[in-house]
């Protein structure tokens, strides 16, 4: 169950699963290889296995800030005009 911190690249996996339920909403485990589907999102967590990967995106720059983010904006949009003072 470790949490995966940033978006990478697999490059070495060893019967890595990965539970994707976050971010797309499907229970399934997802089988991750360095040679077909290596592609590993922030905000998933590790279900079985091990591996390495090549960081390519953290924090706001990653699939789950880009998510985060824009909850932020479309709750900031709806938020306008709403308990202000002095309006």
């Amino acid at each position: 169950g470790d949490l995966l911190p940033a978006d990478g690249v697999l490059i070495q996996g060893n019967d890595l699963k990965i539970d994707e339920s976050a971010l797309t909403g499907e229970s399934d485990h997802v089988r991750k290889s360095a040679d077909r589907d290596p592609l590993l999102l922030s905000g998933t967590h590790v279900m079985e296995g091990s591996g390495r990967m090549v960081v390519t995106a953290v924090g706001v720059n990653s699939q789950s800030g880009i998510i985060f983010t824009l909850l932020g904006a479309a709750g900031d949009d709806e938020d306008d005009g709403r308990d202000r003072k002095g309006d």
